[in-house]
């Protein structure tokens, strides 16, 4: 008997990222692949809202201006402050979304008012501010404005046949914000729409974040900290007080995974009302029928890039392992991947390793030298031994090389000697498919891999060993992931039942974890056509049941709560129904 709740009844739902339309890091995977689904429950009812940070010359590649039907219409007549404006139209992403972008500049001129507003009503601390903080500030103040602007025009998603809401009908509306950066739009919305249920996600604390990227044991000692004490300590008080005011204003705040719920409570005082883990959209994983080409493809590109790069031959039978997401040195675990190709010397391997750390940093340039090579043995293939190029462990050219931590720890283990067994190969840059070497993206390269590793210290979620299941490649994560953790909870812990191997990790035993999962690669080099069968079938559906249809539920939890909230306010509300 299917036991799963019904999605609660809204009207309208508006959801304010600094991600929408703009693809800068793992926000952008959360909404872009829930959009569909959204959809589906609420068809056009949803209403994203990003920044519009685009011109001309250089527009978004994922929006479309368009007609929405109420919508564009509004934007016309619009009467918003000076220098805030609006462009309406579609995500041009699964489910096509109604989307609306906002410029923000004119936020700026009445910043100190704002801020001054902010601190009399909720106590956001603003005074020590830096960096990005006011741009976020900005465009989450226009973003609650013109939340504001479309509700007083009468927009919503119960509608009369003229496009507008019924009289007898009292709108449910909730308006969703992802991260600090949209924190004072929450606030705004709070402060003058009532009537509006709201809902803040953090994604990452900001000052949990910060404590791990300055090299501070977070796990340890996490109930010794106090959010407020180190937000001083690590000059972070204004996105810290942003963060914290936001989560307590909020109708209902949630947040990804039970790890980063326990460090809400003890960071934010705030224990989230409701965890919403983050599902995925297989819509770009290949079907059955073309997964062979696929990986193929892939494979064919990454070893001839390998072999043109160190002047040796990769067998087709190399066994090619990748880590990628963030360029965090610590934080994401390539220290500790690095250590684990260090280690993969000294094992017992069945298949030579070849291993890409593919994570954006400051790169200047493909190599002309490689593409050189490459386009030559595209003519005339070598089959013997060549002389490798200079640094070949590097695909593209860094800014700064001698300060790369990534550059500097793969020379330090000397890796540019070539070992025979494991090859380790830096790609220090966003692979979108004109990358100047690959020319291929990472979805369309990650098929042709035969494992991967995420060793991560902070990982809120961890979308890359998702999305490695969905493509069927079986995953090494750790315990402090949030998908990890969702993973010892829903399967055993083994590859051939879930295709996810779980390492545990904590502050105090690095060294075990790389023995460990130097274990696990060591293991899946030596696994036979029909152990890597069954994992395959079992990462796979690992990642079905990570989708997002089984993962909206705890949305509908919280939406639904946060509607109860918002009549709670307006017993007016009561009164219509």
């Amino acid at each position: 008997m299917d036991i799963t709740p019904a999605a609660p009844q809204v009207d309208l739902l508006f959801e304010v990222s600094w991600e929408v339309c703009n693809k800068i890091g793992g926000i952008y995977t959360v909404l872009s692949t829930k959009a569909k689904t959204l959809q589906k429950l609420y068809n056009d009812k949803t209403v994203f809202i990003g920044p519009d940070v685009w011109t001309e010359e250089n527009p978004s590649p994922w929006f479309t201006e368009c007609n929405v039907e109420g919508l564009s219409s509004w934007s016309k007549t619009a009467k918003l402050p000076e220098g805030v404006s609006v462009r309406v139209g579609r995500w041009d992403i699964p489910g096509r979304p109604i989307a609306v972008l906002v410029k923000f500049d004119g936020m700026y001129a009445v910043k100190d008012e704002f801020y001054g507003e902010m601190w009399q009503r909720f106590g956001v601390d603003s005074l020590h501010a830096y960096g990005d903080y006011d741009e976020g500030c900005a465009f989450a103040h226009a973003a609650g404005v013109v939340i504001e602007s479309i509700i007083a025009s009468g927009y919503g998603a119960k509608l009369t046949p003229t496009g507008r809401i019924s009289r007898k009908h009292r709108s449910r509306i909730v308006a969703h914000f992802d991260e600090w950066t949209t924190g004072m739009g929450l606030l705004y919305v709070k402060w003058k729409l009532p009537q509006v249920a709201t809902v803040f996600t953090t994604h990452a604390t900001s000052i949990g974040r910060s404590i791990c990227g300055n090299n501070k044991p977070l796990y340890d000692y996490l109930k010794g900290y106090n959010g407020d004490q180190m937000a001083r300590e690590l000059n972070m008080e204004a996105k810290h007080s942003l963060e914290k005011r936001a989560a307590h204003a909020a109708d209902v705040f949630t947040t990804v995974s039970d790890i980063t719920a326990a460090e809400c409570e003890q960071l934010l005082e705030r224990r989230p009302d409701v965890v919403t883990p983050n599902g995925f959209e297989k819509n770009f994983v290949p079907s059955p029928s073309k997964f062979p080409a696929a990986r193929k493809q892939a494979r064919d590109r990454m070893l001839t890039v390998a072999s043109a790069l160190t002047g040796k031959r990769m067998d087709d039978n190399t066994f090619i392992v990748v880590t990628s997401g963030r360029c965090e040195y610590r934080n994401k675990g390539l220290d500790l991947f690095l250590d684990v190709c260090d280690k993969l010397r000294h094992r017992k391997l069945c298949r030579d390793v070849l291993a890409f750390v593919m994570v954006p940093a400051w790169a200047k340039e493909a190599r002309k030298d490689l593409t050189d090579r490459i386009a030559g043995m595209n003519d005339t293939p070598f089959v013997n031994d060549e002389q490798a190029l200079a640094d070949p462990v590097l695909t593209h050219w860094l800014n700064n090389p001698d300060s790369d931590a990534v550059n500097c720890r793969m020379h330090q283990l000397g890796f540019a000697n070539q070992d025979p067994r494991v090859t380790v190969i830096y790609v220090p840059c966003y692979l979108n498919g004109n990358d100047g070497v690959f020319n291929l993206s990472y979805y369309d390269l990650l098929p042709g891999t035969d494992a991967t590793v995420f060793p991560s210290y902070y990982e809120p979620w961890g979308y890359t060993p998702l999305e490695s299941v969905a493509f069927g490649v079986p995953t090494v994560t750790t315990s402090l992931s949030g998908f990890g953790q969702w993973a010892l909870k829903t399967s055993e812990n083994y590859f051939d039942e879930c295709g996810v191997n779980v390492i545990g990790r904590g502050d105090s035993n690095y060294e075990s974890v790389v023995d460990n999962i130097a274990h696990s690669i060591e293991y899946l080099t030596c696994a036979d056509e029909k152990e890597i069968k069954k994992i395959h079938k079992a990462a796979m559906h690992t990642a079905s049941e990570a989708a997002w249809p089984k993962f909206m539920v705890y949305y509908d939890e919280a939406y639904a709560l946060a509607l109860s909230k918002a009549e709670e306010r307006t017993p007016a509300a009561k009164k219509s129904k």
